[in-house]
């Protein structure tokens, strides 16, 4: 989808695709590792220059050979990825992990940013993050008790961070472990896939990825940038918990809470997902020039 260009970064290629028309709009998918295919947005083309990302070490972008995948990392190829298509300042749209790295970018640039838009996403990695999505999944496998593929999720999911003897390897086995904790991040699994077709994101396991724990809770404040926070009611790896936090941390943040959601909103709710970006984008603007 759109144009696709590639920036060499020290020597590492990042490459990019562009859509649409408007105010550009920089958009880093989640994941880490997961090709960034699954977050087209077609309905925000009309308004915004959609720049998707292929963050570095997915989809067609280079791994980093020293395996720091640090958030700054990433907001440092983002920068150059703007510089390369002209911009002096963009939106920053970051879904899930790449929510991570539009905060740090509002951290690291803020003077490059006209807003942001945060995704599904929370402000800290780590042993919290995961214990609450770990309680959230527990209560995924209760809401839909007659639901194997539940069960099933709900499984994966404890081998991998409770028990943690589900070994991940390469490519395949973490696909397969995506694909089985998958049902989770809807709000309903069956009726999102008989509408919109099955969901299988690609991933690159990159074995030398380093350990990454990130936690900006305490400098929230800081960023004084217009900013949309955006989250499913039904999301359980960054639930709305985080988004309340994000939204009642930052000087200029409204919230949109997608009821009818989990983790993929723009894929769920897509009418009032694309609603509140563009009317974010829109009032933005009109600030600005009142100014």
């Amino acid at each position: 989808m759109g144009e696709t260009r590639t920036v060499v970064v020290g020597g590492t290629r990042q490459v990019y695709r562009v859509a649409g028309a408007g105010p550009v709009c920089l958009v880093h998918s989640g994941g880490p590792g997961v090709h960034p295919e699954y977050l087209r947005m077609p309905g925000l083309h009309g308004g915004l220059t959609l720049v998707y990302l292929d963050p570095v070490g997915s989809g067609d972008s280079d791994p980093l050979p020293d395996g720091d995948y640090s958030m700054s990392r990433y907001a440092h190829f983002a920068e150059a990825v703007l510089d390369d298509v002209g911009a002096a300042t963009g939106y920053f749209l970051g879904h899930s992990h790449g929510g991570f790295v539009a905060l740090q970018f509002g951290l690291d640039h803020p003077e490059r940013l006209d807003g942001l838009v945060l995704y599904d996403t929370a402000p800290v990695t780590g042993e919290e993050l995961m214990t609450t999505a770990t309680e959230r999944m527990a209560a995924f496998v209760r809401r839909w008790p007659d639901r194997p593929e539940a069960a099933e999720a709900g499984r994966m999911w404890d081998s991998a961070h409770v028990a943690r003897n589900l070994e991940i390897t390469d490519d395949e086995s973490h696909r397969r472990y995506l694909d089985g904790i998958l049902p989770a991040y809807f709000a309903d699994h069956r009726r999102t896939v008989d509408r919109e077709g099955d969901f299988s994101p690609a991933v690159t396991h990159d074995p030398n990825r380093l350990p990454v724990r990130w936690d900006v809770r305490d400098r929230l404040g800081t960023i004084d940038v217009p900013a949309l926070v955006v989250v499913g009611t039904h999301d359980f790896v960054c639930p709305p918990r985080f988004a309340y936090e994000m939204h009642a941390g930052m000087p200029d943040a409204r919230l949109c809470e997608l009821r009818d959601s989990g983790h993929f909103g723009h894929i769920e709710e897509a009418d009032a997902f694309t609603a509140a970006v563009l009317d974010f984008v829109r009032e933005t603007r009109e600030r600005g020039d009142r100014a």
